[in-house]
């Protein structure tokens, strides 16, 4: 047993709720690198349904107001932050987002519980420290008041809880309207969007009616459908008959825009989770989907299973090193900074250096340049992101294009998406914009 799983033990026998050990044991994953999702999904799962909810409340929440709940913290906390240990600053966050964000959880648990938390995790000064600073802020909430920094870009970056950085990027790139949107659409809870398989849409939306599930039409595709209300979809019958898989409209749109040919051998070297192609097979003749982990691929297999896609072969393969060759399409979803789904993912943003963009942006022309090797003459190349920034995807393409001139930039046919999501020739989903998660394609043709 580690230390960190003897701690999570005692706090459990000290009085503290499953749902806030777990929140502690996902914040200490997240401080040594872990990825949200992943540690959200092993913490939460010995939880019921209802416990696994407020912990995704409490987690993601804290993570969309972090910034502002340290400038809440700082004018509160003598000395500073930067005296506090990484963990009970960590611990303070999440007591504070319960206290000023969770209506359900009265003021006296959510600091009970808080206070006895620091105490297992880091002895009785801390939880003397946690139960002062938790009261204070109890006390002020009608007039909390913090310093408004003089600047735009930190007022913006304070207010949106944002990294200083990438606020100047947007603002400089998009303006102040904008940028304030994006910055808004990052902080909202992402829909759930679902796209119907092997059923159309009428008849998927008619099943999930008749179980007083609410649907909408869904942005910029129009046969997916966005779920309203909280449940949980792996217990509907249409999801174990193989009826539907979950993909936002971005991803959605980079296949459209792909527009690959019916009875196509398609390869998806970047594979994992896998929507893509489950997207691809609905026309290819047969889809090749690889990526460099087992783990990662899971998820693709058992929804390969679930679905009945028999045209779909999964494989382990480092897109560096791709063993396809002659593929009539090869699609490359690259590893990227994913600066378009932060709402989803608001781990990302404390995450993300400035000097990872150009770490990816070497490794995604390493990967188009492998990638570009696998397809047949007259076949055709789609590189897209889930990124925002300008050095991860038009750059790319045009550093390709100028190295590699028997590959042009060619277009879907009209009416492959909408218009709107069309500039330059590739496709761009903006979350300000479209009112869905970003997304960047480019649709390559090799000459015969």
């Amino acid at each position: 047993m580690s230390a960190l799983d003897g701690t999570l033990q005692l706090a459990t026998i000290g009085g503290v709720t499953a749902g806030r050990v777990a929140a502690a044991g996902i914040c200490a994953d997240l401080r040594s690198g872990e990825m949200l999702d992943d540690t959200f999904a092993r913490r939460a799962a010995g939880l019921d349904a209802r416990d696994r909810r407020w912990l995704r409340e409490l987690m993601y929440g804290m993570l969309r107001q972090r910034g502002m709940l340290d400038a809440i913290l700082a004018e509160r906390v003598r000395g500073g932050l930067g005296r506090i240990d990484a963990d009970l600053l960590d611990l303070m966050r999440l007591g504070v987002y319960q206290l000023l964000h969770m209506g359900s959880v009265p003021a006296y648990a959510a600091i009970a519980q808080t206070v006895e938390l620091a105490k297992v995790r880091h002895g009785i000064g801390a939880s003397k420290l946690m139960n002062a600073v938790l009261r204070r802020i109890d006390r002020e909430r009608d007039a909390l008041a913090v310093p408004v920094p003089v600047e735009l870009v930190d007022a913006l970056a304070m207010k949106h809880s944002h990294p200083r950085w990438l606020v100047a990027r947007w603002l400089s790139r998009w303006g102040e309207e904008e940028a304030t949107v994006l910055l808004m659409k990052n902080n909202a809870e992402a829909p759930v969007v679902i796209r119907p398989y092997g059923v159309v849409r009428e008849q998927l939306e008619a099943m999930l009616e008749a179980l007083a599930i609410g649907v909408e039409d869904a942005p910029l595709v129009a046969d997916s459908i966005q779920i309203t209300g909280g449940i949980s979809l792996t217990e509907l019958g249409a999801f174990k008959q193989g009826l539907f898989f979950v993909q936002d409209p971005g991803s959605t749109l980079v296949t459209r825009y792909a527009a690959i040919p019916a009875g196509a051998f398609v390869a998806d070297l970047c594979a994992a989770p896998g929507g893509k192609a489950l997207e691809l097979t609905r026309t290819a003749g047969l889809v090749l989907a690889a990526d460099r982990s087992p783990q990662r691929l899971k998820r693709l297999l058992d929804n390969r299973a679930r679905l009945e896609a028999g045209n779909l072969v999964v494989a382990v393969g480092d897109a560096r090193h791709p063993v396809v060759r002659d593929a009539d399409a090869v699609l490359v979803d690259v590893p990227c900074t994913g600066t378009g789904t932060f709402r989803r993912h608001p781990d990302a943003r404390w995450r993300l250096k400035v000097s990872d963009i150009s770490v990816m942006a070497a490794l995604q022309t390493t990967i188009l340049r492998a990638a570009a090797e696998c397809v047949r003459p007259g076949g055709l190349l789609i590189y897209s992101t889930c990124s925002l920034e300008p050095e991860e995807n038009d750059a790319r393409i045009d550093d390709f294009l100028a190295r590699n001139p028997a590959w042009t930039l060619e277009p879907p046919p009209q009416g492959a998406v909408p218009a709107g999501v069309i500039d330059r020739g590739f496709l761009r989903v903006l979350p300000q914009v479209h009112g869905s998660d970003g997304a960047f394609a480019a649709r390559l043709r090799r000459r015969q």
